[in-house]
């Protein structure tokens, strides 16, 4: 039961994540095809609005496909509501992970003004800097790496059944997940927002798109076989 309730935080987690990048397409004006929790093939799905509201088998991620025809016609979507389509699933991760904090400073010492709406966005800009080192330290070849199969294992020897260290463990995973989407990195929203801002400078760099996100996800997808593989050697070792 308890890898079940991590398994739930990374996908409550994952949810956060993709309903900020749609509530900012929408708010954008920005009409949304797919709106899918993982990759790979679909499990199921319902229709609402336009939209294919859809599970996929591979839970590490999700997506969003507009209603475009064409790779043209994204790119003739003003540049400020791309952005703000892009930038609203870290957004949604950093609120995801204020308002736990807030839960939780509610449930140890009782509501109070200072615990619920400012002590809450201090724990963040706290947390946020020091995943940023930590992942400076990854960078600079120092750490380790963790893929879903570290994180449930750590996770589930975290929470061992707490409801508050729960709530902590989603408010951390929350964060990471921003924080790390926010990387100038090819496919990542980052790296994405970075080439949306050098079209500004030259628009030809709208072209780069495309093979930029290409080799980006090649990449991604090598660090997680990287990762699950040397999880499961640790867990094997221990």
């Amino acid at each position: 039961m308890d890898y079940l309730a991590i398994i739930l935080i990374i996908g409550f987690v994952i949810l956060a994540h993709e309903a900020g990048h749609f509530a900012a397409a929408r708010l954008s004006g920005i009409p949304i095809a797919v709106f899918s929790i993982g990759f790979g093939p679909k499990l199921g799905a319902f229709r609402r609005r336009g939209t294919e509201y859809r599970l996929s088998a591979i839970p590490l991620g999700g997506y969003l496909l507009p209603a475009i025809e064409d790779e043209a016609e994204f790119f003739a979507i003003p540049l400020t509501r791309r952005l703000v389509m892009t930038l609203g699933g870290p957004i949604a991760n950093i609120l995801t992970a204020i308002a736990l904090f807030a839960l939780i400073n509610a449930a140890a010492g009782g509501f109070s003004f200072a615990g619920v709406f400012i002590k809450p966005f201090e724990q963040a800009a706290v947390l946020g800097m020091r995943i940023l080192n930590a992942l400076a330290g990854l960078f600079g070849g120092g750490g380790e790496l963790s893929g879903i199969v570290g994180i449930v294992s750590q996770g589930t020897a975290f929470v061992g059944g707490s409801a508050s260290r729960a709530a902590q463990f989603a408010a951390v995973l929350s964060l990471n997940l921003a924080v790390f989407n926010l990387l100038p990195l090819p496919a990542l929203d980052g790296g994405k927002a970075l080439l949306y801002l050098l079209e500004k400078a030259h628009p030809a760099a709208a072209r780069a798109h495309l093979p930029l996100a290409i080799t980006g996800w090649v990449l991604i997808l090598g660090l997680m076989v990287y990762t699950t593989w040397a999880d499961l050697a640790r867990i094997a070792a221990g």
